[in-house]
């Protein structure tokens, strides 16, 4: 129970980013995750008890962390940049899917039951519905659909990793901060316009890197490690309801039947896929 809340902590923070996102609007996304990601990453010095030999974990761990947290957010942001925004983020919502039906080829021990393919199925349609209240699909292909798709293959197995590659201490996570935020601080002088910072974007700057680019993935990489992989990706199809409905709260509009309709739907999932063993 203690990993399902862990989980549901990290959703609920990442729920924020698209409201804080779009406070922050105006910087280039790279500067921002880059930022975001060195502000989380400070979590772990009291985290570690200020040991840094406790937070500087193995090679293949490093490049395990490094690879999930720079390689999704890379891919992501390239999807966003060349397809549509809103089925970007629907393609990139094929994670949580992935976690539940990627995790007997990379976690020993789990089994894929019928029940958890009915679940995952059923979460994305929910999680479908939240990302497409009151908006129109379009029909044509973009190229960024396949940076969307790897950003989703790229988590999915970045988090079955944190579990399939043995024990670490959470705190390692801030060494995985760094390391990608440095890089994407990199991306960002070669992709991006040089853009200042303004004294009031600092707050909700700090808000972003110490909840959705920081606390979140602690909490996610622990929920992994003591939890139901399954279960947790099932858990994980919540984020585009709460993130809608936080952006529905901060623009004062009523909910709308779909994203009720979707939180329904995603509830039933995390149900009955988490009932009993794997």
């Amino acid at each position: 129970m203690r990993s399902d809340l862990a989980a549901l902590a990290a959703v609920v923070m990442w729920a924020s980013l698209a409201t804080l996102a779009a406070t922050l609007s105006h910087i280039p996304p790279l500067l921002l995750t880059g930022l975001g990601l060195l502000i989380g990453s400070a979590i772990s010095l009291p985290l570690s008890g200020f040991k840094l030999k406790r937070i500087w974990p193995s090679p293949r761990v490093l490049l395990l962390g490094v690879y999930g947290l720079f390689g999704y957010h890379a891919a992501l942001f390239a999807g966003l940049q060349n397809a549509p925004e809103v089925q970007a983020n629907l393609v990139n919502y094929l994670w949580p899917l992935l976690i539940v039906l990627l995790a007997p080829l990379i976690i020993k021990g789990t089994t894929l039951r019928p029940r958890h393919v009915f679940a995952a199925l059923t979460g994305f349609v929910g999680a479908s519905l939240a990302i497409l209240s009151g908006t129109q699909l379009t029909g044509e292909f973009e190229v960024g659909y396949l940076f969307a798709l790897l950003a989703a293959f790229i988590w999915s197995t970045y988090s079955l990793g944190v579990r399939a590659i043995g024990r670490f201490d959470t705190s390692s996570v801030g060494a995985f901060g760094v390391v990608a935020g440095l890089l994407a601080l990199g991306a960002h002088l070669i992709f991006e316009e040089p853009t200042t910072i303004a004294s009031g974007d600092l707050l909700p700057l700090l808000l972003l890197g110490l909840g959705a680019l920081g606390a979140s993935f602690y909490f996610w990489a622990y929920a992994l490690q003591n939890g139901d992989a399954q279960r947790i990706g099932l858990i994980a199809f919540l984020t585009p309801v709460l993130s809608t409905a936080m952006l529905v709260l901060a623009t004062g509009s009523p909910p709308s039947p779909l994203l009720l309709l979707s939180a329904s739907l995603i509830f039933v999932a995390a149900w009955f896929g988490g009932r009993g063993n794997n």
